[in-house]
């Protein structure tokens, strides 16, 4: 993705320690930083200064941090732009809301410095290299380049992570998928997820294709029907 002095990051909270505090350990690390106070304003600016990452508060005044999500991706610039939020909270439905908005993961506070730049670069590295442009597997179509799915002759635009999901699975139909091994692929060992994460993206893939794309082995993980 090239060097960390072209990557582009936004941060996007109404909290002035909190942007302060991350503005100064991103730019040390030589990213270039953007800083919103605001959902309205980070809509604003996203959109001029299109990042390759968004680090969002999910607990804003006015436009919360899900609402901001939302109408990030609803953007064609920045449908791809990987998103992480932000908070104190860990309930579970405050991350399956996250994760419906379109978020790709999740950053909780109160975050060291080396714990926090080690998680963007995670971020930042996971690309998928996994496979051609367009690949099929049993009448799946996967293009890489337009993130689009093509299932009984229908394109299906996927968020990332479900994307990455598909890939990952395409790119060995014949294995089964440990929740561990997905875990670690597609979210990174350093990722701290809730538990429900790797479920609420198999369902909304599910949603989107049909149920019965992907089997699910009860206790051990998923793989891609043939």
């Amino acid at each position: 993705m090239g060097n960390k002095g072209e990557l582009k990051i936004l941060i996007v909270d109404d909290e002035p320690d909190i942007l302060e505090f991350l503005k100064y350990n991103l730019e040390k690390a030589n990213y270039l930083v953007q800083i919103a106070k605001n959902g309205i304003e980070a809509i604003k600016v996203a959109k001029l200064f299109t990042p390759n990452l968004i680090i969002l508060d999910v607990m804003m005044s006015g436009m919360d941090g899900i609402e901001t999500c939302i109408e990030l991706r609803s953007h064609k610039s920045l449908k791809h732009t990987i998103i992480t939020f932000l908070t104190a909270r860990t309930e579970d439905y405050s991350q399956i809301a996250g994760l419906n908005a379109g978020a790709d993961d999740y950053i909780y506070k109160p975050i060291k410095p080396k714990v926090l730049l080690t998680k963007i670069e995670s971020l930042l590295r996971r690309e998928i290299n996994l496979l051609p442009e367009v690949h099929r597997v049993n009448g799946i179509e996967l293009n890489r380049d337009k993130y689009i799915v093509v299932y009984e002759g229908k394109e299906i635009k996927l968020p990332r992570k479900e994307f990455e999901l598909m890939a990952l699975f395409m790119s060995n139909p014949s294995k089964v998928f440990t929740r561990e091994e997905i875990m670690d692929k597609i979210w990174g060992s350093s990722a701290i997820v809730g538990d429900r994460t790797i479920d609420v993206h198999i369902r909304k893939i599910r949603e989107k294709l049909d149920d019965n794309v992907l089997i699910t082995f009860k206790g051990i993980g998923y793989k891609i029907r043939k």
